[in-house]
């Protein structure tokens, strides 16, 4: 009588473990490779931007349609898109609506065209350090101003970043940088020491691709004189700006404040248009 419960009972165990163990092992490693995994358009962009810098297309060259460069590397139109986004960034490539893009000069157009995209890229290239130390992030509702540039319905969510950027130690810049919600979120969730946004948005597949900038001069207000150490009340060199991605839609709208004798703007005439910003002696 005791050998048949022995008999039944031992099986109960091991049924409900033998489907669970193999997913255990087959979900861990997935999970660690999709962790660590390039975005397929960044991986696009490389190899388009290695053949460019080995002279493939040559300056002034047009690049192949978007759905023969999709056929030549296996990718989607979309993908595509995003990887020539990223090289009109870096100013490798420029193009107008409806146009094929067309392959620029050399690397001093491409550090010209990416210094208003990144402030980091922007620092390097001149053998400075950037640094960036977020001092305050608000979550709140967008104001008349922030809902045009932004073209979001006023009182939409936003979030609104105060940071200080510094240039190998130096204070330089205040930045006020108001985010729609969806690009707001991804900037809350990144250390306070974080250097460059851009860089981080982009892997998550926020790019930006245009520019519109204002530059004009600006009173320092508490806030400003006390993180660039200037007088309340003292000129500041501001810029204006409004970002969009590859289909034109904002990403940010921000202010930034230079400490007068520390940058320069200037403005080149080209083809692609070009707004940098360069070091005061």
């Amino acid at each position: 009588m005791n050998e048949a419960p022995q008999a039944a009972a031992a099986p109960a165990p091991r049924e409900p473990q033998a489907p669970r163990e193999p997913h255990a092992r087959r979900e861990a490693p997935a999970v660690h490779r999709a962790a660590g995994r390039t975005p397929l358009y960044l991986k696009l962009a490389e190899e388009l931007r290695a053949a460019i810098t080995a002279g493939e297309y040559g300056s002034g060259a047009r690049l192949p349609a978007e759905d023969e460069l999709a056929r030549r590397h296996s990718v989607s139109r979309g993908t595509v898109r995003q990887a020539l986004a990223a090289l009109r960034t870096d100013g490798l490539i420029t193009s107008r609506r409806g146009t094929r893009r067309v392959v620029l000069g050399g690397p001093a157009e491409r550090s010209v065209a990416c210094e208003l995209r990144s402030f980091t890229r922007w620092a390097r290239s001149l053998g400075e350090e950037p640094g960036g130390r977020t001092v305050a992030v608000d979550r709140g509702a967008a104001d008349a101003e922030e809902a045009e540039q932004l073209r979001i319905p006023a009182g939409a969510t936003v979030y609104r970043v105060l940071r200080l950027r510094t240039l190998s130690g130096a204070p330089v810049m205040v930045e006020r940088t108001t985010y729609p919600e969806a690009v707001g979120v991804l900037v809350a969730g990144m250390p306070l020491d974080t250097v460059s946004y851009s860089e981080r948005l982009a892997r998550h597949g926020v790019l930006f691709s245009d520019a519109h900038h204002t530059i004009d001069i600006a009173a320092a207000d508490a806030a400003d004189a006390r993180l660039l150490g200037c007088p309340e009340g003292g000129a500041l060199l501001r810029e204006r700006r409004r970002a969009t991605d590859p289909a034109g839609t904002p990403v940010e709208w921000s202010q930034d404040r230079y400490l007068p004798g520390t940058v320069a703007f200037t403005a080149h005439s080209t083809a692609a248009g070009a707004l940098g910003r360069r070091l005061r002696p």
